[in-house]
């Protein structure tokens, strides 16, 4: 028996990285997986992967998944996805909102259009597919929304500074409207019985997307944590009873030992504090 037997998901971002872990994760504990990003095929994206690939793992690996090409910072898209997993599987159990995009630029360089698209697909999307999903989950009296966030949402602080970094500024911003946005809808929907919780990896991950960002040397850098630890923290999330993780905005390693999953954890949440929202 896998913890997700029959159980629905939608993982965007599904085609790299740790939204295709979450997929092949979630398909071989016996959920129906529907895995949604822009690149379908290998080769419509300067990075390696895609839903194609996926997929296949998942099926090759004898899990049931399905490939839907989506722009999450689209309503009708966002529809169209909801819409197709229904027809497909049925009414969605749980929704992994882990597609985001992000360019590292100072503000006062920053181009309007590519700042509004940022926040389209990191904060809009979320927003869009969890309103869709919702009317489902009420009715049922059951479900989970996962929001896959980022160290980046913890501000730098205030004056002096003693990193003179700059260039995520609006990723930062982004990512902590989405942990607020965790903890409103957490209280919202929590009536009807349906979990609402955001998790962050304790340690960078080494992924298609952070090695060609230069965020981290290769994929064997010491200071990473595999995908994989991701991956387990948003099934706990996604599987735990509601009262002890609704409204989380929590850390991989330091969800994970806590609910004892692992021994010992590292990085954010475990060695230092994390955003303010994840202290609440």
């Amino acid at each position: 028996m896998g913890k997700l037997d029959g159980k629905v998901t939608i993982v965007t971002g599904a085609s790299r990285g740790i939204g295709k872990v979450i997929a092949q994760l979630f398909a071989t504990e016996g959920g129906k997986v529907i895995c949604a990003a822009r690149t379908l095929h290998e080769g419509e994206h300067n990075l390696e992967g895609s839903l194609t690939t996926t997929v296949e793992s998942i099926q090759k690996a004898g899990g049931m998944a399905l490939a839907v090409q989506a722009d999450v910072s689209s309503e009708e898209s966002c529809t169209r996805l909801v819409e197709t997993a229904k027809g497909k599987f049925g009414p969605v159990d749980i929704l992994v909102n882990n597609a985001a995009l992000s360019y590292f630029m100072p503000v006062k360089d920053f181009q309007v259009n590519r700042w509004v698209r940022a926040f389209a697909v990191n904060v809009h999307g979320p927003f869009m597919l969890s309103q869709k999903v919702l009317p489902d989950m009420i009715a049922r009296r059951r479900g989970a929304i996962i929001n896959v966030s980022s160290g980046a949402a913890i501000g730098p602080g205030r004056s002096p500074f003693k990193d003179s970094r700059t260039g995520g500024t609006m990723y930062g911003a982004s990512k902590a409207a989405l942990e607020r946005f965790t903890q409103g809808l957490a209280l919202e929907v929590h009536p009807y019985g349906i979990t609402v919780a955001a998790v962050s990896p304790s340690m960078i991950v080494a992924t298609p997307g952070t090695v060609f960002h230069k965020l981290v040397s290769g994929f064997d850098d010491p200071k990473t944590e595999p995908p994989e630890m991701m991956a387990r923290a948003v099934l706990l999330l996604a599987t735990e009873p509601l009262e002890k993780v609704s409204g989380r905005v929590t850390y991989s390693q330091a969800i994970l030992k806590e609910f004892g999953w692992i021994k010992e954890g590292r990085g954010r949440g475990v060695e230092q504090p994390g955003s303010g929202y994840s202290q609440q």
